[in-house]
């Protein structure tokens, strides 16, 4: 995996990534790929829960939540 790849749920609040690899399988995948997280796709990091988790990401326009244990599956590159 390339050196500059980091999971979503690391990427810093406030930061933009671009969807680089998937790695969910099933169900999971599919989800994730209905919300438009595909290749190149630009998201950003907007804010924790006061919990920590679930984290809101803006992803083509819309704000959606995901739990850190799905964000671990995708893949970004920082921009």
């Amino acid at each position: 995996m390339a050196k500059n790849l980091i999971p979503l749920n690391q990427l810093p609040i406030g930061s933009f990534g671009k969807v680089k690899r998937l790695t969910a399988e099933g169900i999971s995948r599919r989800r994730m790929l209905d919300l438009g997280l595909i290749f190149n796709t630009t998201v950003e990091s907007l804010r924790k829960s006061p919990a920590g988790d679930p984290i809101a990401y803006e992803i083509r326009g819309a704000v959606i939540a995901l739990r850190s244990e799905e964000a671990s599956k995708i893949y970004v590159e920082v921009i």
